[in-house]
């Protein structure tokens, strides 16, 4: 696409959780028709889109016949029907980003060995079939304490994953095939997003710093900028580049980095779509992640991802011991706050931990950012009408 005509370009999304929410809610400032397919009637992007269509997302007919609506097909999450991708692809449909790309990123370890093979700096891993696979490789001497096991395929949010410290946590195994990576002394976590369109422009955005929640194993707070080095900043932006290059990716892409005790930069994963480490750029950088994945797609020249404020991004989740219909408190009082923007997804439903929405904090330096973020995180709390 060399031009953007979009009185009749027809933008399809499979999925309709928050990240399908904020890039219709980007599509929308260039009047481009949006379809969203998703099984829940009241996912957040369903509610905002030009149209809805209630389908699994796994399921190859409603994938399939989705697809045929549109003139370009994206999505916001990995867990999607493949082989339907590709038969559209292969009637000349246009997918992006390419189902390859994702049935790679969507198999943590293929991802692994597209890493290992293209000499990109990642944690040691064998691949395990069955628990008792891993337990075999543990006798043999192939697999050592401490360790974490991945799921080859389906994990997210932090669910999918298990830190095996000794013999007695063997018993938290998950089953299934899986990667069983070296535990490695992570100092930092980082993630860099970068984006790329079919003309091979590339552009990343600022490193940013994860905090995360040892409970719900979610981003607990986003620093931007870092507190790593230059070189550090350099080497991650560099190896996100040099992937998405490899992957001949057209869109947004997400790479999440330890960092480790040696000051190493090392790949943990990526993800083929916009991301929660990127969703500060609404506000804080000049062109957001959403605008950007649309230009990547579309193949429009990449915008500018230069930071206008430090910020401070939290997440807001659902509190311990509430389910059901949601209740905000601290909204108003957080508002209040100086460079306080608030984010609520439209979930009517919580539940421990589900991510209902994010505010990003802004301010002249990331250390008064960081107080402000902190005041709101005490602030907002998400409830419900009824105890869980």
């Amino acid at each position: 696409m060399d031009r953007l005509e979009t009185s009749n370009l027809k933008l399809g999304i499979i999925a309709g959780g928050q990240l399908g929410k904020m890039l219709i809610q980007e599509a929308r400032k260039w009047d481009i028709i949006t379809y969203v397919l998703d099984n829940d009637e009241n996912c957040p992007a369903g509610k905002i889109a030009s149209h809805y269509m209630k389908g699994n997302i796994l399921d190859y007919d409603s994938v399939y016949q989705f697809g045929k609506l549109v003139d370009v097909l994206t999505f916001e999450i990995e867990s999607v029907n493949i082989e339907a991708l590709k038969k559209l692809k292969s009637e000349g449909h246009k997918i992006v980003p390419d189902p390859e790309t994702l049935e790679l990123i969507q198999d943590k370890g293929l991802q692994k060995e597209f890493y290992k093979k293209n000499g990109i700096p990642n944690s040691s891993f064998k691949i395990c079939e069955s628990e008792s696979d891993i337990l075999s490789s543990i006798e043999k001497g192939e697999i050592h304490f401490p360790f974490v096991q991945k799921l080859r395929k389906g994990g997210y949010d932090g669910r999918g994953v298990a830190v095996i410290k000794d013999e007695n946590s063997l018993k938290e195994l998950l089953p299934g095939s899986s990667v069983i990576e070296e535990k490695i002394e992570v100092e930092k976590e980082i993630a860099v997003i970068v984006a790329r369109n079919k003309k091979g422009e590339i552009k990343s955005y600022p490193v940013v710093e994860l905090l995360f929640d040892p409970h719900a194993n979610l981003v607990d707070k986003l620093l931007c900028p870092s507190s790593i080095t230059d070189e550090q900043a350099k080497k991650a932006v560099k190896y996100a580049g040099k992937i998405i290059e490899l992957l001949n990716m057209e869109g947004v892409l997400a790479v999440e980095f330890f960092i480790d005790s040696k000051g190493e930069v090392i790949v943990n994963e990526s993800a083929p779509r916009p991301h929660n480490s990127g969703h500060h750029t609404i506000e804080s950088i000049i062109t957001s992640q959403f605008e950007q994945h649309l230009r990547a797609i579309l193949n429009l020249p990449l915008g500018n991802t230069q930071l206008q404020l430090p910020s401070v991004m939290i997440n807001i989740l659902g509190a311990e011991g509430y389910q059901g219909p949601v209740l905000y408190e601290g909204l108003m009082e957080s508002l209040a706050i100086d460079g306080v923007k608030i984010h609520l997804y439209g979930k009517k439903i919580t539940r421990p931990y589900r991510k209902m929405g994010h505010v990003t904090v802004m301010s002249s330096s990331l250390e008064c950012a960081l107080k402000k973020a902190e005041k709101v995180k005490q602030l907002i709390k998400v409830k419900s009408w009824k105890e869980s």
